[in-house]
């Protein structure tokens, strides 16, 4: 019995040194990294003299939060997550799951369903406006997005990085044919959709060959090539100008969303006259588009050309091998992925009325990738959290004022906003490195069906 508790003792007190020793460290190095950025401003005077600010006050306040966060982390998080793996490890694989988890998709659908009237009620018909559009349809835009990239890089293991060209083509269809020939929303969302398939096939004959990096660089410049198009292509795209003017959508040519239309929504149901409406209606819209991406891509990947979209992502010699065709196995990859971009574009130019090149930068392709890893390759439940979590949450902080009062009048949040992302990918990476669920349901099974191990997700199997 005192062996044992001075074993426990000690490696208390080894556990305790070594999390201060590795928050001072931190410390030392967020003092380095941040004295330049954070304890030192230069601005200019009326005299436009450039002139040094001290904020040493904020840069110890930094340096805080990395020494403790760090030393927190060695000291209680770590061990406390070890454990917890330790103790799930022992649990039986068969062991029946909450009804929560068991029944989320269904349980979320119905919340997303009902989340436009909660928001009416709760902050009134124009109040609800910046929840519903800021909240809830931009982050259903990025949950297409991503889920339509989960084909390419989750299902078929393809590197795409310029997946926001699609998009591009997406939204400049809808924009450039509805403004031209007067084609309504619905007509022209399919051709979008197969507009930017035909260039997913386009994109998809160059990289037969390549793989890895190759690939990357390849549909990166893709992306660029399409975005430089449209900036030079003046006569048709208006360059950096951007077409604006696109005509709203309407509910199947029924009831129109335009004031001086005698078939306006809020006059056919004696409503006041409100933009919160047309948002409303734009809500259902993406949600209903989304789940049209997440079905066909459960119902693809139980058909054959699922089964062979993951062999090639395992193993493309042994696809070979199998006598599969990897020729039209990625060019079905980039062309459906493509297509479910090309949906998500014209619906982004119904509900912004205006596109231009600077809404397809590299780093829209960047964020849609980095939420589908994060989220976990292949799972589009995981997909769907990190999009909601990354997108809102830098949503969100446009509302946080009350940060002014800790880091000064000054301090403006949504400038940092890249900044919290790139270290809240850091630290999920760290606390989930398989992204937020690292287990998923295989498409094939013997007798019982079973989660595949996380252990096995990281490798792109599941």
């Amino acid at each position: 019995m005192s062996i044992t508790t001075n074993t426990n003792e000690s490696a208390g007190g080894n556990l305790t040194a070594r999390a201060l020793r590795e928050g001072i460290f931190a410390g030392i190095i967020a003092l380095g990294l941040f004295v330049l950025f954070v304890g030192l401003e230069t601005t200019q005077n009326i005299r436009n003299e450039l002139v040094l600010n001290q904020r040493w006050g904020l840069l110890a306040i930094f340096v805080i939060i990395a020494a403790v966060g760090r030393f927190l982390t060695v000291a209680y998080f770590q061990p406390s997550m070890a454990a917890r793996k330790a103790a799930a490890s022992k649990v039986a694989a068969d062991t029946e799951e909450s009804f929560f988890k068991r029944n989320f998709s269904k349980i979320a659908i119905a919340a997303l369903l009902i989340y436009p009237p909660l928001m009416v009620m709760l902050f009134g018909v124009q109040g609800s406006l910046k929840w519903v559009d800021n909240f809830g349809i931009q982050i259903l835009i990025y949950v297409m997005l991503a889920w339509g990239l989960n084909i390419v890089v989750g299902l078929a293991g393809l590197l795409d990085l310029g997946y926001v060209a699609f998009y591009a083509v997406g939204a400049y269809s809808y924009a450039l044919l509805s403004q031209q020939f007067g084609f309504s929303f619905w007509i022209l969302l399919p051709l979008a959709g197969i507009l930017a398939a035909f260039w997913g096939m386009i994109l998809g004959f160059p990289v037969l060959r390549l793989k890895g990096d190759y690939l990357a660089i390849v549909t990166l410049a893709f992306g660029e090539i399409i975005r430089l198009v449209l900036i030079n292509w003046t006569e048709v795209t208006k360059g950096t100008f951007g077409v604006s003017g696109i005509p709203k959508a309407s509910i199947f040519g029924i009831w129109s969303f335009d004031v001086s239309a005698p078939n306006n929504f809020a006059k056919a149901f004696g409503l006041p006259m409100s933009s919160a409406y047309y948002k409303i209606f734009l809500f259902y819209l993406i949600l209903a588009l989304a789940l049209l991406t997440a079905y066909v891509t459960i119902r693809l990947r139980r058909m054959p050309i699922g089964r062979a979209w993951e062999a090639l992502r395992e193993d493309e010699i042994a696809c070979r091998s199998l006598g599969i065709n990897t020729v039209t196995t990625k060019l079905t990859a980039f062309s459906i992925g493509a297509m479910f971009g090309g949906f998500a574009g014209s619906f982004f130019a119904v509900r912004q009325g205006f596109v231009s090149p600077e809404s397809f930068v590299f780093l829209e392709s960047a964020i849609i990738l980095a939420i589908v890893v994060l989220g976990g390759m292949g799972s589009l439940v995981g997909i769907a959290v990190a999009a909601a979590v990354m997108v809102g949450g830098t949503e969100l902080l446009r509302e946080m004022t009350f940060l002014k009062a800790v880091f000064g009048p000054d301090f403006t949040p949504e400038l940092y906003r890249m900044l919290i992302f790139g270290l809240a990918m850091v630290v999920v990476m760290v606390w989930k490195p398989r992204g937020f669920v690292g287990s998923r349901e295989p498409t094939a099974f013997l007798r019982e069906r079973k989660s595949v191990s996380g252990s096995f997700t990281k490798e792109g199997h599941g």
